[in-house]
């Protein structure tokens, strides 16, 4: 068992309704269609694949789709949505799926669940290990907001809305954060959570993917393809193997 926070039952049952807006056509569209493109006519293997919402689409645009999910309830919940989309039960660090495969990928800040550089590490290096030579392994990560401290700070907001106030927590000694959530229920409650991560730098991601023996190939700013700058607050960044 890695350091990744576990998503329950309760969290599994909610988490596509709290998440829709990553669900909408113009968010999602253009991630399915990049990693579509890159698969090409191979296999890819989904790390943190939870409830299938870029795994499905893939397999719909016919893409053979194999998924790592660390949580039970959430591969439940992704088979109630498509039986036979097959999941290794266990962590994105270590866990095997069997073959291998022109594409690894792993989407929306996942990677950052592992909370320690060790596990980072060993996840790109588990990348590599299922990519067939000429593979690409593709990280969709955020860039951490902490030029937006002033002196003394230690939390930045990520979402101020109507039924959701958001924001997380950094301690920048240790690269360690926690997301908070409010959320404002339909019955006028109130309700929170929590997730941890730890944030990755892209010069860090690049290190870790040497260590594994691959290179950077593209980065971008998002799955739209614009230029990635120092202004960025994402990235989409693909590394190959060899061939």
């Amino acid at each position: 068992m890695t350091s990744s926070d576990y998503w329950d039952t309760a969290a599994a049952r909610h988490y596509d309704e709290r998440s829709a807006f990553m669900f909408e056509p113009a968010v999602l569209g253009p991630a399915v269609d990049t990693l579509a493109r890159l698969a090409a006519d191979g296999p890819a293997l989904e790390f943190a694949v939870g409830t299938g919402r870029v795994a499905i689409p893939l397999v719909e645009k016919g893409i053979r789709v194999v998924g790592i999910e660390l949580s039970q309830p959430m591969v439940d919940r992704l088979h109630e949505k498509r039986a036979d989309l097959p999941v290794v039960v266990g962590d994105m660090a270590t866990s095997a799926a069997p073959g291998t495969y022109s594409l690894v990928y792993v989407v929306w800040n996942s990677i950052g669940n592992l909370r320690t550089q060790a596990e980072q590490v060993a996840c790109f290096r588990n990348a590599a290990r299922h990519l067939e030579p000429g593979g690409r392994f593709v990280v969709e990560l955020w860039v951490p907001a902490i030029r937006r401290f002033p002196p003394g700070q230690s939390a930045v907001p990520f979402h101020v809305g109507r039924r959701h106030v958001g924001f997380d927590t950094y301690d920048l000694t240790t690269q360690q954060g926690t997301s908070h959530h409010f959320r404002r229920e339909p019955d006028g409650t109130v309700t929170y959570g929590a997730s941890n991560f730890r944030y990755i730098w892209p010069a860090e991601c690049d290190l870790m993917a040497e260590l594994a023996g691959l290179a950077l190939e593209s980065r971008t700013a998002d799955w739209q393809g614009a230029p990635f700058t120092s202004e960025s607050e994402s990235h989409v960044s693909v590394w190959r193997k060899p061939a």
